[in-house]
C-alpha cells in the first residue's frame, strides 16, 4: 500500500502523511489522526481531499479486483476480546496464521497459555487440534465440555507455513526442514509475546504426532532464546502426545505389536521386519529420503497383508472406517499427510453414530467468514501436502537428542501415548524413552 504522494501538493505532503499512516497492527487499513492540518488555503485543502479520496478509491479497487496479500503482521479479533487471530511475517513473504482464546477462567497475569502444534507434517492446528480436538467449540458449533480451555488460554498456530490458513507467496518459501519450521515458529513467539500481559503466562507446548518433533525443537530453542534475553516468556513444559520423535524406533515396534494382535502372519511380520531394518540402515547411512521413500512402502506393505488394519487404531480395520472409502484418498507416497488429517477430520460423533464430516469446507465457508483476514485467493488446506513433499527429508529423523537436551537444561517435558496408535505406537515411545 503506497500512498499516493504526487496527488498532493508540496507544502501539504508532511501533513498529510501524518493524517493518513497505514496501521502497523493492520498495516491494509487506514488509520486516521486529528488536528494536522493548520493555515492552508480552502484550494489547497480541496485539493488535497481529492488526492486522499484517489488514494482510497484507487486502494477499495485494488482490495475488490485483485488477490490481497497484506503485508507484514495483520491482527483482528472478536469485539469482547475473547479470542484474536491474525497473521505473522515471519519471513519476508511468508505469513504464518494463528488463533488465541482467552479462557473465561483467566484468574490473572500468570493465567497459563498453551501452544498447539499439529502433526502430519501439514495438518492444521487451528483446523483440527481447535475444532476436532481441545478448541471451546466443536465442528457444529455447539460448546465442547472437555475443552482444555477450561484450564489455559489456547493458541493455535498453522505451522510449518503453507498449512492451513498458513501461506507463502512462493511455494519455494516452505520449510525444507525441521529447523526451519522452529526458526519460523520462534520468530512468531517473539512477536506474539511482545504483549507484555502475555509474558507473565507460563506456556506449555503441545506437539501431536509429527507436531511433536517441532514442539521439542522450539522449546528448546526458546529455553535458550529466554535465557539470552532474546523473548520474555515462561517455558513451562513440554508435552508430547503420540510423538514421532524416534521414526526407526516407531517402524521397529510394527511387525512384533501386529503380530502379538494377530493382524500379521509370521511370514509377513518377517517381511515387515525386514523393510524396517532397511529402513534403520537407510538412516544410519544419512539416507534420510530414501527412508522416508521406504517407511512409504512398509505402509503399503502392511496395508496389503493385513486386512488393512486401520493406522490410527490397531483393533479396527480401515475398511471398516468411513475413511477407507474416501475416493480423494491419494496415492500411498504422499498418503500420510492426508491419511492423518482425513482420519481425524473424517470422524464426526451424532447420536452415538460415527458420520462423515468435511472440515475443509467447513473452515473455508464459516470459519473463514467469521475471520475476514484470509486472503481472497487462499484457501485452508490447499498446500497441505507440499509441506510433506518439503519435509521428506528430515522426516525420519529423530529427535530422541533434542528431548535429552531440553531435560538436561532443567525444562519440564511430559510423554503421553494412545494404547491402540500404531504409527506412534506405544512400544516404540517406551524404546525412545529408554534412550534418554
Amino acid at each position: 500500500c503506497i500512498f499516493p504522494l504526487h496527488y498532493i501538493p508540496n507544502d501539504l505532503k508532511k501533513e498529510a502523511l501524518s493524517v493518513y499512516t497505514l496501521s502497523k497492527k493492520s498495516p491494509c487499513k487506514v488509520a486516521s489522526q486529528k488536528k494536522i492540518i493548520r493555515n492552508h488555503s480552502e484550494q489547497d485543502f480541496a485539493m488535497f481531499l481529492s488526492g486522499v479520496l484517489v488514494f482510497l478509491l484507487g486502494l477499495l479497487l485494488f482490495m475488490g479486483i485483485s488477490s490481497v496479500q497484506c503485508k507484514g503482521n495483520v491482527r483482528s479479533g472478536t469485539p469482547d476480546g475473547s479470542e484474536e487471530w491474525g497473521y505473522v511475517e515471519v519471513r519476508p513473504k511468508v505469513h504464518m496464521f494463528w488463533w488465541h482464546y482467552i479462557s473465561p477462567q483467566r484468574a490473572g497475569v500468570d493465567w497459563p497459555i498453551i501452544l498447539w502444534l499439529q502433526g502430519g507434517p501439514g495438518a492444521s492446528g487451528v483446523g483440527i487440534g481447535n475444532f476436532q480436538e481441545v478448541g471451546p467449540l466443536d465442528t457444529q458449533l455447539q460448546p465442547r465440555n472437555t475443552t482444555w480451555l477450561q484450564k489455559a488460554d489456547l493458541l493455535f498456530v498453522d505451522s510449518p507455513v503453507a498449512t492451513g490458513f498458513s501461506y507463502v507467496e512462493n511455494e519455494t518459501l516452505i520449510a525444507k526442514t525441521d529447523a526451519e519450521v522452529v526458526v519460523d515458529l520462534l520468530s512468531f513467539l517473539k512477536e506474539f509475546f511482545k504483549n507484555s500481559t502475555l509474558q507473565k503466562s507460563p506456556l506449555f507446548i503441545v506437539g501431536e504426532s509429527y507436531g511433536g518433533k517441532p514442539a521439542s525443537m522450539v522449546g528448546l530453542a526458546l529455553s535458550k532464546a529466554i535465557a539470552a534475553g532474546d523473548i520474555k516468556v515462561t517455558l513451562a513444559g513440554v508435552l508430547l502426545g503420540d510423538s514421532w520423535i524416534s521414526p526407526v524406533d516407531f517402524v521397529l515396534s510394527w511387525g512384533p505389536l501386529l503380530k502379538d494382535v494377530s493382524r500379521l502372519e509370521l511370514v509377513d511380520a518377517r517381511k515387515v521386519n525386514s523393510i524396517a531394518l532397511k529402513i534403520r540402515e537407510q538412516v544410519r547411512s544419512g539416507e534420510y529420503l530414501q527412508a522416508t521413500n521406504t517407511w512409504a512402502d512398509l505402509e503399503g506393505v502392511i496395508d496389503s497383508t493385513s486386512n488393512r488394519v486401520d493406522f490410527y487404531n490397531f483393533l479396527l480395520d480401515s475398511s471398516a472406517d468411513p475413511l477407507a472409502s474416501t475416493a480423494t484418498l491419494p496415492k500411498r507416497t504422499s498418503r500420510t499427510p492426508q491419511r492423518y488429517i482425513q482420519y481425524l477430520t473424517s470422524k464426526q460423533i451424532k447420536g452415538g453414530t460415527e458420520i462423515s464430516f468435511d472440515l475443509s469446507s467447513f473452515m473455508n465457508g464459516v470459519v473463514r467468514n467469521k475471520l475476514k483476514i484470509i486472503p481472497s485467493n487462499i484457501k485452508w488446506g490447499e498446500q497441505s501436502n507440499d509441506v510433506f513433499q518439503a519435509l521428506g527429508n528430515d522426516f525420519m529423523k529423530s529427535a530422541v537428542d533434542v528431548v535429552d537436551e531440553l531435560l538436561s537444561r532443567g525444562e519440564k517435558v511430559t510423554i503421553y501415548n494412545g494404547q491402540v496408535d500404531l504409527i506412534c505406537a506405544t512400544i516404540g515411545t517406551e524404546a525412545w524413552v529408554q534412550q534418554l
